[in-house]
């Protein structure tokens, strides 16, 4: 620590980054068979003043590109320009899931089930073992940019853990359309970080394997939101405050049968119980069968595959 009012040096890897220095630090992660050497980049900000310091990290599934872009672009946009503490940018945490275009790395497990991981564990336990004590260390706050997967479009929202106030005051501040409380599940990023006192939101926006322009904006405005809500930033005069919608009550709209899904209505948008959200049809024009909404909300999630089995989550809904 240096003298009262400065920031902390930041410690990655056996590397230091000094108060007021910038620095990219790779965390060598293992090899590819061919012999090639796979690294997580980690972009390190650290301002010179004392404050706190936030993680900013996506693609800890491999195909979830939308977090990935919204990072590139704060970076290519010098956009972490911070006033005090520290910000430590992670654009792709699974670099083997991103380079194979897959949700998990080649072994088939899933790098956010194998928190807080283990050093003689899967390929998958490694890395979250390797992420856990090189960057949590160092952490105050984390924001979890993710992307709807299996053809399923979310709605820009933020998740937060019910257990943790202060994860519910970063998803207001964030500021997405909507944000609710989830569950924490067993051997994620987020529920290890909460383990060590680290309020983490996520941030879910879009479909995997496509950019989606209004999830991106809506995701670099909303980590701008977090930073300026710490003082790290100046707030952002030109986004006008949306208002974030708090979902209390959620449920999944099942396909009641099998066969060809229609959707009606439109993703982020109000509907009323009741109210006609899409058909099921089968593949002859001999059947039709209508999608009702449940109750009154708003759709925040919706599958967009096309032919659907009977029990396939068709529609998400919030109140």
């Amino acid at each position: 620590m240096g003298s009262e009012g400065e920031n902390k040096i930041i410690h990655i890897n056996g590397e230091d980054v000094s108060p007021g220095q910038n620095k990219l630090v790779q965390i060598n992660i293992a090899r590819l068979p061919t012999g090639t050497l796979i690294h997580i980049p980690v972009h390190v900000f650290n301002g010179k003043k004392a404050g706190p310091t936030v993680l900013v990290q996506a693609g800890l599934h491999g195909d979830e590109i939308n977090g990935v872009e919204t990072v590139r672009r704060m970076l290519q946009d010098n956009v972490f320009q911070i006033k005090k503490g520290a910000v430590i940018v992670v654009p792709i945490l699974n670099v083997f899931g991103f380079i194979h275009f897959s949700r998990d790395v080649p072994d088939g497990k899933d790098v956010n089930r194998s928190f807080p991981g283990s050093k003689v564990g899967s390929l998958a336990s490694r890395i979250a073992h390797t992420y856990t004590t090189q960057i949590l260390p160092q952490v105050d706050f984390g924001i979890d940019l993710h992307t709807g997967g299996g053809q399923r479009h979310n709605f820009p929202q933020t998740r937060y853990s019910l257990e943790d106030d202060k994860s519910k005051q970063l998803a207001e501040a964030f500021d997405a359309p909507f944000y609710f409380a989830s569950r924490l599940i067993n051997g994620s990023f987020r529920k290890t970080a909460l383990k060590q006192g680290i309020p983490t939101i996520v941030f879910e926006a879009g479909e995997s394997m496509r950019f989606d322009e209004n999830s991106i904006e809506v995701g670099i405005t909303g980590v701008h939101n977090v930073l300026a809500n710490l003082g790290m930033l100046p707030k952002n005069s030109s986004s006008k405050k949306r208002r974030t919608i708090h979902l209390e009550r959620k449920r999944w709209v099942r396909a009641s049968r099998a066969g060809m899904f229609i959707p009606e209505a439109e993703n982020g948008k109000k509907v009323a119980k009741g109210q006609t959200l899409g058909l099921l049809t089968d593949t002859y024009a001999k059947k039709n069968k209508k999608i009702k909404a449940p109750f009154d909300g708003y759709v925040f999630c919706i599958n967009h595959q096309a032919v659907v089995n009977q029990g396939d989550a068709l529609f998400h809904i919030g109140q």
